[in-house]
Formats: C-alpha cells, sequence, structure tokens
C-alpha cells in the first residue's frame, strides 16, 4: 500500500483512536481504503481545535470541498490524507457528494450555537457518523453499493449519542451544547447551568433519557446487522466498543462533566476480536 495510506493509517491512529482500533478486524485488503475515509472525518472532525474561529474553519472545510470536486489536484495529492482519499475514491466509485455533505454537516462544528433538536443531532449523526458505516460497508463489498438498511443509520446515531454523551464535560467547557436542546431544556436546564459546569437532577434526567436513547438505537443495529451478509458485518465491529461505553456510562454515577473511564487499549482489541468472530 503507498505511503499516503500509511500516513493516514498513523493519523487514524493519533487522532480518532477508536475508530482506527476498530479497522483491525477488517481484511488486508479493504483495512487501508476503509482508514483513508475515516482519517478523512478525523481531519474534519478536528478542524476547530486547529483554528481560531469560523472563517479560517470555513476555508480548510472549503478546501476539502475543492479537493473532491476536482479543483487543484496536483497541489492536492502532496497531501497524503487527501491522496489516500483520492485513490480510495476510485478504486471503489465512493461518490464525492456524501463526503461533500459530511463537509458540509461540520460546518455546524465550527459554531457555537446549540444543537437544536432530536431531529436535527439525527440529521447531523447520519451525515457524520452513519455515512462512515455506509461507505465501509461499500468498500468491503468491493465498491458496489450496499442496499440502504437500518445497520449504518442506528449505529451512526447511537456512536454520536454516546460520543457526546462522553465528551459532555470538554463541549461543554467550549461553550458549546451538542446534544439535543429541547431534551436538556424540557428537565429544566438551563445554558448557564451548563456552562458552569453546575451539576442538577434535571441534567442527570436528560442525559439518561439520550442514554436510552442511544440504547434503542444500538439494539435496532444490532438486529439488522445479524441480517447483512457476513462479509460486510466487519464494518460495523465498532458496535463492540459502543456497547461497552454505554454500559460504562449508566453505571457511572460521577458528574456528567468529568471526563470518563476508557479501556485499554489491548482490552478493546479484544473486544473487537470477540465481536468479529462471533458475527462470521
Amino acid at each position: 500500500m503507498s505511503s499516503s495510506h500509511d500516513f493516514a493509517a498513523q493519523f487514524l491512529r493519533e487522532h480518532d483512536r477508536d475508530r482506527y482500533l476498530a479497522t483491525l478486524v477488517l481484511s488486508a485488503e479493504s483495512r487501508p481504503h476503509v482508514t483513508a475515509i475515516l482519517a478523512f472525518n478525523a481531519d474534519i472532525a478536528a478542524i476547530r481545535e486547529r483554528v481560531s474561529g469560523p472563517q479560517p474553519g470555513e476555508i480548510r472545510l472549503q478546501w476539502w470541498n475543492d479537493a473532491l470536486t476536482g479543483g487543484g489536484h496536483g497541489e492536492v495529492r502532496q497531501n497524503p490524507l487527501a491522496d489516500a482519499l483520492l485513490e480510495t475514491i476510485a478504486r471503489y466509485s465512493i461518490p464525492a457528494g456524501t463526503l461533500q455533505r459530511l463537509i458540509g454537516a461540520r460546518r455546524f462544528d465550527l459554531y457555537d450555537d446549540p444543537m437544536p433538536d432530536l431531529e436535527s443531532f439525527e440529521g447531523y449523526a447520519g451525515e457524520t457518523s452513519s455515512t462512515l458505516f455506509q461507505l465501509a460497508a461499500m468498500i468491503l463489498n468491493g465498491g458496489q453499493v450496499v442496499e440502504q438498511g437500518d445497520a449504518a443509520g442506528h449505529l451512526g446515531v447511537a456512536q454520536a449519542m454516546l460520543g457526546h454523551l462522553r465528551a459532555f464535560g470538554f463541549t461543554a467547557a467550549q461553550g458549546r451544547i451538542m446534544l439535543p436542546w429541547t431534551i436538556l431544556e424540557a428537565n429544566g436546564v438551563r445554558e448557564t447551568e451548563i456552562f458552569r459546569g453546575q451539576d442538577s437532577e434535571g441534567l442527570h434526567a436528560a442525559l439518561a433519557q439520550v442514554a436510552e436513547l442511544a440504547e434503542n438505537h444500538l439494539q435496532k443495529a444490532r438486529s439488522a446487522i445479524a441480517g447483512l451478509p457476513a462479509g460486510l458485518r466487519p464494518a460495523y465491529a465498532a458496535m463492540a466498543l459502543l456497547e461497552k461505553q454505554l454500559a460504562d456510562w449508566k453505571r457511572s454515577g460521577a458528574s456528567p462533566f468529568l471526563p470518563p473511564k476508557d479501556e485499554p487499549d489491548w482490552r478493546k482489541i479484544v473486544r473487537l476480536t470477540g465481536w468479529a468472530w462471533r458475527n462470521r
């Protein structure tokens, strides 16, 4: 595999550890290409942390959008992440429009507007998380479009919900609310309380409601994955990590503003390998 794909694997390993570990159960043929998609996503997701404000973030997103539409490919190919991504797009006929919608959804990350409601959150999760599962399955399917099903949709929403539950304190410290505001508001939570790191019964109730929604999506994803051809199921191996993270979150009585406990990599690898073996 090219040095660009090697770079993408290292980038993903450093910037999105869980998604990197989930690629280890993939075949040697498909892994570099799924990794290229995930590394692209990791770069997009981290833009806010690397820029001074929304405007330079918009410029970086536009750079990626231009890269996908063919603008300045000679220069673009000098970027190893872009080179690996474009090679994968060409090999598997990945629709550029799907990745452009991911870029469009990530514009929300650059600003401090709260996530308005559950419908908006599910739409955001669909474009930023479910899309990655869909494209991974497409790569495992040799570039053939996988029939639209519930596996990617439900698993992506569950992954986004759990990710933002676990990152609640981090995003609150940034002055951001990434979980549906209507759920928080309905439980009597105020923005100022969140930004001050103030715990409350209402906040616990709201987050428990989100966790219940995530659990429902995981259950639906589990049923949908069981109905897929065995060769496509490894694309959804992240299920193994999400189930454990949900269980740990539900058992934890700590403040939602504290960083969550995490398993060591070797335990995650064992968990992923076991899941992949059971779903052969």
